[in-house]
């Protein structure tokens, strides 16, 4: 086996000789049971250290790639796996749980993301998290081994408890539980207060993942329209005389998918009628952190006596991270983490540290103040380029992440989501985000990303894409050019 090395290269020999070995595993030389040279031997030839080939041939076994024989030495394994390739989710399960129009939106990797909820990674403060990993490794080893607590970590609790404040949100951190996310808070809420047969209400359209859970969970799911100004009060009105909802799921800032934020007279109008009929109101506030001026909450006019509040730092922060909170009664918090404790033991330990370390050094704060300008001028440039090229947006939205957008002479977003591939662009279709799957138009995106060039080339060409239109569509287009040309 002949190795080529080279210190200069400013490459750790340990990857070298990874690398090198693993490249010559693909040779004919290399029949399974072949003697690789020694620890010293590799070393003395190279002129090296035997640290880095120990290192070296340890990875190398646990790969799978060859084989370690007590006293005898090293040999290519018997069985060489090859990594998986990518997948996103088991096709079944996404068309059972979430419905048959998401089954074909299995985007790959080199696919630029344009409805998705994350925001690009030079965005990010990679080097904060950097920094804080390292300090959180030196000062506080623990929390690289150790469980959480079933509450999460004390000190974040607290920085939570005081972060609510601004909003008008007084609660004792006892009243919080920190989660694996805000997607783990809604699961723990679901377990908590529902049961199969149960009716629940949720704003249509609605957080794809959302609707999932609900799925799963046997609940009957009724659907109340989201307007630009919140919720339509007199459908939500009507709706609550037929059913006895026992939960409303809802966001008021920031709406998953539309973007739009709830009008004051409007949330007060909904706890108003939550009260009168005895529905749990779930705040799902996981952008509060995008926004500049603080607004009011529906936990806000109800200092949780029927509101459920639900915040995170996935969305902002790192999604790796999945550091979300949930926020009620004592009742309400020692019940679903007595559900967290059962089903995860306890959240991480290392992550709510880490978050905790960001927002006491101040750095969360710095990296939100440039984050929150990202978005400002990524919304302003992403609505001027809608409007040229012929779309309409629901709201328009005053901040956030997301846009819910159409082409007017489009009636089915599936032919769009369809039309994006060719841009390799990949943007699930509006229906994944209404309960019934009915066809519609809209479509969610990522304001983030809306400044790339395939993003803006597609805005473009999909306006004036004839093949997506409903034949009806295209004779009255071409009725209106002949009649403008006889004029």
């Amino acid at each position: 086996m002949k190795l080529e090395l080279d210190a200069s290269l400013g490459i750790p020999l340990t990857d070298q000789i990874v690398g090198a070995v693993r490249q010559w595993l693909t040779t004919r030389e290399a029949r399974i049971g072949t003697k690789l040279p020694s620890i010293r031997q590799l070393a003395a030839d190279h002129g090296i250290s035997r640290f880095p080939v120990i290192e070296a041939y340890d990875r190398l076994v646990s790969l799978g790639l060859i084989d370690s024989r007590r006293g005898s030495g090293f040999y290519v394994a018997e069985r060489r796996f090859a990594p998986p390739e990518l997948t996103v989710v088991d096709s079944h399960l996404v068309e059972d749980v979430v419905g048959p129009v998401w089954k074909t939106n299995h985007f790959g990797p080199d696919m630029l993301r344009l409805g998705d909820g994350l925001t690009p990674e030079d965005w990010r403060d990679t080097e904060g998290l950097s920094f804080a990993i390292r300090q959180l490794a030196r000062t506080d080893p623990s929390s690289l081994i150790d469980y959480s607590t079933p509450l999460g970590y004390a000190p974040l609790r607290e920085q939570v408890a005081m972060r609510l404040m601004p909003l008008g949100i007084h609660v004792d951190p006892g009243n919080i539980m920190l989660t694996n996310g805000a997607s783990q808070a809604l699961d723990l809420v679901i377990r908590y207060m529902l049961k199969p047969g149960d009716t629940v209400f949720i704003e249509d359209p609605a957080y794809y993942n959302l609707l999932g859970l609900l799925r799963i969970s046997g609940v009957q799911v009724v659907g109340i329209p989201r307007t630009r100004h919140g919720l339509d009060i007199d459908v939500l009105e009507a709706k609550l005389r037929e059913y006895r909802p026992k939960v409303f799921f809802v966001n008021t800032v920031f709406h998953n998918p539309t973007g739009t934020t709830m009008s004051p007279p409007n949330a007060f109008r909904v706890l108003q009628l939550a009260r009168q009929h005895g529905v749990t109101l779930i705040e799902d506030d996981v952008f509060a952190d995008f926004q500049t001026e603080p607004t009011d909450r529906l936990a806000t006019l109800d200092q949780l006596e029927s509101v459920i509040y639900i915040g995170g730092f996935s969305k902002t922060l790192s999604g790796s991270l999945r550091v979300g909170y949930l926020v009620a009664g004592p009742t309400a918090i020692r019940h679903m983490a007595d559900i967290k404790t059962l089903t995860s033991i306890t959240a991480s330990r290392f992550a709510e540290s880490l978050v905790s370390s960001m927002l006491e050094r101040g750095a969360y704060r710095k990296y939100l103040e440039r984050l929150r300008r990202h978005l400002a001028e990524s919304l302003s440039g992403t609505l001027q380029r809608l409007e040229s090229s012929g779309w309409e947006v629901f709201g328009p939205p005053v901040g956030g992440q997301f846009l819910w957008a159409r082409v007017p002479r489009i009636d089915d977003s599936q032919k769009l989501s369809k039309f994006a591939e060719r841009f390799g662009i990949g943007i699930a279709p509006g229906q994944a985000f209404h309960a019934d799957q009915r066809d519609t138009p809209w479509l969610r995106i990522n304001i983030a990303h809306a400044d790339e060039p395939r993003a803006i080339e597609f805005f473009r060409e999909a306006a004036l894409a004839e093949e997506l239109m409903s034949p009806s569509q295209r004779l009255s287009m071409t009725t209106g050019s002949m009649t403008s040309a006889v004029s």
